[in-house]
């Protein structure tokens, strides 16, 4: 096996607060997906781990070395966990054809004021 990408993002949490205080379910539908938001809705500081799964799919975008600028969409990615297991990404869509049969590898770490996440990206034989 190889890695064949890698990406890491940074972000403010106050951003991700600010967007959505300011739009709302227009901002975090249009990112996250269903069960994401249901995750970060239950919590009792919901904005770390939302700045969190933004910071993933950043991430996962720049692994991958597409962005998220049409050349894969928001939603076709989700970030998966419960708190307690080490998240792990679905893709689907376009991300999921330009994955192929790779294997994702995710970190991610919060505290109050910032959300960070690292991708790797490693190619299995034959894919």
């Amino acid at each position: 096996m190889a890695i064949s990408g890698i990406g890491i993002d940074l972000i403010e949490v106050a951003r991700i607060r600010q967007a959505i205080e300011n739009y709302g379910t227009r901002f975090t539908t249009r990112i996250f997906t269903p069960s994401e938001i249901a995750f970060c809705e239950k919590l009792k500081d919901k904005y770390p781990s939302y700045a969190g799964r933004f910071a993933a799919k950043e991430a996962f975008s720049k692994a991958l070395g597409t962005g998220l600028r049409g050349a894969i969409a928001w939603l076709e990615i989700e970030i998966c966990d419960n708190e307690r297991t080490r998240p792990t990404i679905k893709v689907w869509g376009k991300a999921k054809e330009r994955l192929g049969n790779s294997l994702i590898h995710l970190s991610i770490t919060h505290l109050a004021d910032y959300a960070a996440a690292v991708v790797v990206i490693e190619t299995c034989p034959g894919s």
